[in-house]
């Protein structure tokens, strides 16, 4: 059977892409019986029904790597984190927030520092050093003046992407110099991409080249990361990882304990303060929404 990946879903109809054809599929109805519900970005085995009219039925869902709830997504293999250095200001809790996120999903996470032209050189450096001292890709961007705009679509190549980040940001705009053309509306990618209509304001996947996709994700810009435990949180912080296992104690919290790996490397400059002071940050909200959690 043919096998080809979901790009989006309009009512009860999913169109998938095999090869360079579209078809436009319905799901195989003891699939809502059991509760199985194919999502865009997943790789699905279908039945051509009608070649002229390019209609199909789904007949098997591939495994998925991982799964977005909010956007409803499959598949992704990395995620652009914009951050505008100015108008609005970087908010390195949000980012260190979604790059846990990342981190726990699976999901490569590079970060695009936009509006450098609109920041203090000084600043947009400190910002960039702390996060590829920590292990991430870190892109600077001035999206409105194309600047580097190449070096974010080298590494879409191969690549299922979202792009997330906060209103003002830039992310329509570097969506934009991707594409070469006025492609966004109110924010998001609209239907005047090279394939794939989009006809809801659900997700959409649209291929830049053979094998890379950009994710349209409506309302991308926050987290919820209340699945998290606390007590795992630092397996999330790329850079703290590897001083675990130098904490005297198990389930060590990296706050209070001695003999802990991870105060030991901020203590020698091996990690940022301001990563240490976000995490204590966050745990402290996760530890908040467990005990209410009963």
């Amino acid at each position: 059977m043919p096998k080809g990946r979901i790009l989006n879903l309009f009512s009860d109809r999913y169109q998938v892409a095999v090869g360079e054809k579209l078809y436009n599929c319905i799901a195989r109805g003891k699939w809502k019986k059991e509760q199985i519900f194919p999502t865009v970005g997943d790789i699905v085995e279908i039945t051509i029904t009608d070649e002229n009219k390019n209609e199909g039925v789904m007949e098997e869902i591939y495994p998925r790597t991982n799964t977005l709830k909010r956007p409803k997504i499959s598949n992704l293999t990395q995620i652009i984190f914009v951050v505008s250095m100015n108008m609005p200001k970087p908010d390195l809790l949000l980012l260190d927030k979604q790059l846990a996120f990342a981190m726990w999903k699976k999901i490569k996470p590079v970060i695009c520092l936009n509006k450098v032209d609109l920041a203090n050189s000084e600043e947009v450096l400190k910002i960039s050093n702390i996060y590829k001292n920590a292990g991430y890709i870190v892109i600077q961007t001035n999206a409105k003046g194309k600047e580097n705009i190449e070096d974010i679509k080298s590494i879409l190549k191969n690549n299922i992407t979202a792009f997330a980040g906060n209103s003002g940001v830039g992310k329509s705009t570097l969506i934009n110099d991707i594409f070469e053309q006025n492609i966004t509306e109110e924010g998001d990618i609209s239907s005047k991409n090279k394939r794939g209509k989009n006809t809801t304001t659900s997700v959409t996947l649209y291929e830049i080249e053979p094998n890379s996709y950009v994710a349209d994700t409506p309302g991308f810009s926050t987290f919820s990361i209340e699945e998290i435990e606390s007590t795992h949180l630092a397996e999330y912080f790329k850079e703290f990882k590897k001083h675990i296992p130098y904490c005297e104690f198990v389930g060590c919290s990296h706050k209070s304990e001695e003999n802990c790996g991870i105060k030991k490397a901020l203590l020698s400059g091996e990690i940022s303060s301001k990563r240490y002071e976000n995490y204590c940050q966050i745990y402290e909200e996760l530890k908040k929404m467990e005990e209410h959690k009963w």
